[in-house]
């Protein structure tokens, strides 16, 4: 008996994003079979991102619209929709290699989460950086509590992380760091060195991922225990 192929979903947060929005999903939907979907959560946009989405005239694209101001609750919503087995992060800005989905779907037959390598790039693609990674042994749950390696739009795991993470807990600043540190306490993760993505970089990205984050050094602190004490929490939960 022929294996039955497994759904793919791909969570996209949208706001203002009509620079690149199309050159992102044209790259994503040459990727997808007809069953899979692409869930777009747009956050107020007031620019032409959902007029061109819908100019794609694509039904797997199903778009949302909210007024959250912030893009990790907007991915919390977008995971909520995903009917997939295996689920992707998207940015609205980049472009996406054509292996990403079947190397990482390949990944993802062994480990519950997958994170990518990619190849950093300014508005007209050209390369800024031939890889973003933080660390040379990012695996890990304790690892990524100290520094976070887990960029979301390098990302896809198995639907057994959602069912985990979600509802996310209130106060979670990146969405991110919180499904990797899921999988890293109830899964299997894995960082592959393969550059699935250019990742692009300009004067209007919605994450500061290459800036680091402005929280002193004892508001970190405290948002690492924050975190530890949420997975313990996840975890008495799920005994």
């Amino acid at each position: 008996m022929a294996e039955i192929k497994k759904k793919v979903s791909v969570c996209i947060t949208t706001c203002n994003g009509e620079l690149y929005i199309l050159e992102q999903l044209k790259s994503i939907l040459l990727q997808l079979d007809e069953k899979d979907e692409i869930i777009l959560s747009d956050d107020s946009s007031i620019d032409k991102t959902i007029d061109l989405v819908k100019s794609l005239n694509d039904r797997r694209i199903k778009i949302f619209f909210n007024n959250f101001k912030h893009h990790t609750p907007n991915f919390e919503f977008t995971l909520t929709k995903a009917s997939g087995d295996y689920i992707f992060l998207s940015d609205q800005d980049d472009v996406w290699l054509p292996n990403k989905i079947s190397t990482m779907v390949s990944y993802l037959q062994r480990f519950n989460l997958v994170v990518s390598d990619c190849i950093i790039v300014n508005d007209k693609l050209e390369t800024i950086n031939s890889s973003i990674r933080l660390s040379s042994n990012p695996n890990g749950f304790i690892t990524n509590i100290i520094h976070n390696n887990f960029l979301g739009c390098c990302m896809a795991f198995d639907r057994s992380i959602i069912e985990i993470a979600v509802p996310f807990p209130s106060g979670i600043l990146s969405h991110e760091s919180w499904l990797g540190a899921v999988a890293g306490i109830f899964g299997r993760t894995i960082f592959i060195d393969d550059k699935l993505i250019l990742y692009r970089r300009h004067n209007f990205n919605n994450s500061n991922t290459l800036n680091g984050s402005n929280l002193s050094f004892l508001n970190k602190l405290k948002y690492r225990f924050f975190i530890i004490f949420n997975i313990l929490l996840r975890k008495i939960k799920f005994l």
